[in-house]
């Protein structure tokens, strides 16, 4: 059964009159107040209450609140048990979620209660809806200058211990065989003494992780022969292959081996750089994967506001306007056109985006320009120093090339599906830089040809040099003050979760916590400075 209660329905006597001025006057200009003014009203209650029963069943949590907790939970970065206090005992969140009443029903929120509502949101992704519905809701009752972003990547680890080989692979056989024993024994039975010695007790399966370098090779191999002798022992059991814990084995074996047709050695292990980076990184989190530069985990795509006019910056504030949290081994490349897709539903899409070298790529300016977003950002690759390049040549606003480096004009320029720059044989042959120009022999004339793509990217190189850009650019470094500040408040970088889902939930949640705290700082101070602000 549904309780819901209007965070915008009016009383007839203020539940909060108890307070005294100055108290009251704290919760109204720090974060409690602007929760409950802006963020609970906005939250898109309507998609969590469709999986309760509106008749049927016990009355719910008032569902407003425990939606609300759970942001907050997130936000100040706290474990269940003292989520569950601070919702029991704490002035500041019975204000920011609209408690008013006395009550075990109203003030009292069970483990059990707080884990439910948490795994609706997250199983059915609703964390983006809320913070699509909050980040938007800050946007338009602050004014927030939207028209120039940043985005930028933050690596960030689950609740998982880093692993070597020796230990994924014996991970991953102890998690079988204690997942084996406890659904089938009579199979589990069948498994050599010897294996379930080595790998099932907590004693024997610690002294993988106390190898001496020089043998690890030799247990590498040991281990990698049990994984495959239970895959093999066990493949033609469906009520055993079709276990979760059967299905790692697979993977593990798959993505760390190369099997053979010896039959004294059918398993060859692969070298470390033949192994994908989206491998198994731990069993207990299947989803993480692996960055060559930053390790095992996750990565957030971060995405938000930023004013470069110290006159305009007094009027707003940086806000967070997208957040999508992926495995480790994704490319930033792929990240930006779902981003400006993203802040296009929400009517927070800029016109200029800044970002480094990983999202400049061609084809994703390109598209940014089909979507009216002008991309700043250096240009992939790099030109080799000793020799010309097409940036080096001379060209005009339309981009047409008008001279070579030492100043000759072209003879003859053919456009079909390369662009043909001719110039003159007497001047290319008597040219010093001819070994290192890109200019090659025909018949009658020494060509230039360009392709569209080619062009595109020459004149971003020769922006690229100029003052403009370099201004333009530099307010990119901002991006990471905001990761700073994601991690510091909120503890983003180290979470107490496993799996896509729950890093997913944490992570969004814990980025519109930012925009909360950035939106109450901006209010305070509003205030102080001009007493009669009443924007929020």
């Amino acid at each position: 059964m549904l309780t819901v209660k209007n965070p915008n329905q009016l009383d007839i006597f203020d539940p909060w009159g108890f307070l005294t001025p100055k108290r009251r006057n704290l919760l109204d200009n720090s974060w409690p107040g602007l929760f409950r003014q802006q963020i609970l009203p906005s939250i898109p209650i309507h998609k969590i209450a469709k999986y309760f029963d509106e008749i049927f069943g016990r009355p719910t949590k008032e569902l407003y609140a425990t939606a609300g907790a759970l942001i907050l939970q997130q936000t100040l970065d706290l474990t269940d048990e003292q989520t569950v206090r601070a919702y029991a005992f704490d002035m500041q969140w019975h204000y920011a979620l609209n408690i008013t009443e006395e009550s075990d029903t109203a003030k009292y929120l069970s483990l059990k209660t707080l884990w439910n509502n948490r795994n609706i949101v997250s199983s059915n992704n609703l964390e983006a809806d809320i913070f699509k519905a909050g980040t938007g809701k800050l946007a338009q009752v602050f004014g927030v200058n939207i028209d120039k972003q940043r985005i930028d990547s933050v690596h960030i680890k689950s609740n998982m211990r880093r692993l070597s080989r020796i230990g994924i692979f014996s991970e991953s056989i102890h998690k079988f065989l204690v997942n084996l024993k406890r659904g089938h024994q009579d199979r589990f039975d069948s498994i050599e003494k010897a294996v379930i010695d080595k790998y099932l007790t907590e004693t024997a399966l610690g002294c993988f992780s106390s190898v001496k370098p020089s043998e690890s090779k030799k247990t590498l191999k040991e281990v990698s022969r049990d994984l495959f002798d239970l895959v093999q022992q066990f493949k033609d059991f469906p009520d055993v292959t079709s276990m979760y814990s059967y299905q790692l084995l697979e993977r593990v074996l798959k993505e760390h081996c190369n099997l053979t047709e010896d039959k004294d050695n059918p398993v060859e292990l692969k070298e470390p750089k033949e192994i994908p980076s989206d491998s198994l990184q731990n069993p207990s989190d299947p989803d993480a994967t692996y960055d060559g530069h930053k390790g095992q985990g996750y990565q957030v795509q971060v995405m938000e506001t930023f004013c470069d006019d110290a006159q305009k910056k007094e009027e707003s504030f940086n806000l967070i306007t997208h957040v999508e949290v992926e495995p480790a081994h994704h490319s930033d490349a792929k990240a930006l056109i779902p981003a400006i897709e993203s802040t296009e539903e929400q009517n927070l899409k800029p016109k200029e985006l800044t970002a480094d070298s990983l999202y400049g790529s061609d084809d994703n300016s390109q598209k940014a320009e089909k979507h009216d977003v002008e991309l700043i950002a250096p240009t992939m690759g790099s030109v080799e120093k000793d020799k010309l390049s097409l940036s080096d040549f001379q060209m005009n606003e339309k981009g047409e090339v008008i001279a070579c480096p030492r100043g000759n004009a072209p003879a003859k320029v053919k456009k079909r599906k390369k662009v043909s720059v001719g110039f003159a044989a007497q001047d290319c042959q008597n040219c010093p830089n001819l070994s290192n120009c890109p200019v090659k022999e025909g018949k009658k004339y020494y060509y230039l040809r360009i392709t569209d793509k080619e062009m595109r990217l020459a004149k971003r190189r020769i922006y690229e040099q100029s003052e403009e850009f370099k201004d333009r650019y530099r307010w990119r470094a901002g991006a990471e003050a905001t990761m700073s500040e994601y991690d510091r408040r909120t503890g983003v970088k180290r979470l107490r979760v496993r799996g896509l889902k729950a890093v997913r939930f944490s992570a969004t949640l814990k980025a519109l916590g930012v925009n909360i705290f950035r939106a109450a700082a901006f209010r305070a101070s509003k205030m102080m400075s001009e007493p009669a602000f009443c924007g929020a």
